[in-house]
């Protein structure tokens, strides 16, 4: 089958790798129908994450289950399913818990399973799943087309702007700022908003990501960035700072701009993936701001979402600007490295 591979910085292709098949009775084969490149994909492109020269790539994808392991109860051959951006069992403690993402049998594409074998990357035609059971959501009935992009938008960065907005603690009436405009700090505002907040401010310099923060419900857009960005919140809340703040950038000044943000005894839910992070721990505590966050639970959120997408309730697939041809894949990553996309789906 033809699977993406990540080479060198800059340098992903569209390679012929061997056919998945099934190697445990927990698996299942899926047909990618569509998947796409995250921003954290972009982290290896760039070279500032290692490289493993011919690796697989990618963690998000929908599609149609082939075939099932003989312990498979959950899904069954035919069913269209959405696959978090993890995989895992469902039933160990911290799956119990609703905490999927730390799973402790549990694993990501790309990389071999407890038991040795690969797990495929979801940039490519097909898909071994392990744990199935405990990993993919399927729907009553395979979908409309329209709804693809945000069913698949739940795979992952709707997911992890629902989990910034739980864990900021968003509640009705609140002013609530949203630090990053890429897909996850779009699908944030989006969470905030329906989660109920009054004001939603969304920090974004490009025009683009502006309109859709207003379309996913911001009230307010700070163009500015660092101190400055900090300045304009705190006129736009009479010099108290945000009742939350959600963090969807991962670097060192989108965490400090957060913090900053926050008013005295506030939250700041983090799932930007940390990189050169140092937290201000005496400011935060002299203020009694806090922070909470990280991998975002994705399979927790997935039955809730994806009704909500099914109702119409929410459309996160707005937040895909560019949809290309899996042949495509190294222009996928060019256009949003170069951010002439938010975030671009494939179809294989």
């Amino acid at each position: 089958m033809k699977a993406t591979t990540i080479h060198a910085p800059y340098d992903v292709r569209l390679s012929d790798v061997p056919d998945p098949q099934i190697a445990a009775p927990t698996d299942a084969l899926v047909r990618v129908t569509a998947a796409c490149v995250c921003g954290s994909d972009l982290w290896r492109y760039r070279g500032i994450n290692e490289i493993t020269e011919g690796s697989r790539i990618g963690h998000e994808f929908v599609g149609v289950v082939e075939e099932c392991g003989d312990s498979v109860t959950s899904v069954r051959p035919g069913d269209f399913v959405i696959a978090p951006f993890t995989y895992s069992d469902g039933t160990c403690p911290n799956c119990a818990a609703d905490v999927q993402s730390a799973c402790v049998h549990g694993g990501n594409y790309g990389l071999p399973d407890e038991q040795g074998h690969l797990v495929d990357g979801c940039q490519g035609e097909y898909v071994r799943v392990p744990l199935a059971d405990g990993t993919l959501v399927a729907t009553a009935d395979v979908p409309d087309d329209d709804l693809v992009p945000s069913l698949l938008a739940l795979s992952d960065v709707m997911g992890t702007g629902w989990h910034a907005a739980l864990r900021a603690g968003v509640r009705p009436g609140q002013t609530v700022v949203v630090v990053g405009d890429g897909a996850v700090g779009l699908c944030g505002v989006l969470a905030a908003s329906r989660l109920g907040a009054e004001r939603v401010v969304a920090l974004s310099r490009h025009q683009p990501r502006q309109a859709l923060a207003r379309e996913f419900g911001a009230t307010d857009i700070v163009a500015e960035r660092g101190d400055e960005a900090v300045s304009a919140v705190l006129e736009l809340t009479d010099g108290t700072g945000a009742d939350a703040v959600l963090e969807c950038v991962g670097t060192d000044q989108s965490m400090t701009t957060a913090l900053d943000c926050a008013r005295a005894g506030a939250t700041v839910g983090y799932v930007g993936v940390p990189h050169g992070v140092e937290l201000p721990i005496g400011r935060m505590f002299g203020r009694n701001v806090g922070l909470a966050g990280g991998v975002a639970p994705a399979r927790a959120y997935l039955p809730t979402l994806r009704d909500e997408v099914l109702s119409g309730a929410i459309s996160p697939g707005r937040v895909f600007d560019l949809e290309l041809p899996l042949v495509e894949v190294a222009e996928a990553y060019a256009a949003m490295d170069e951010r002439r996309a938010i975030k671009t789906l494939l179809r294989p």
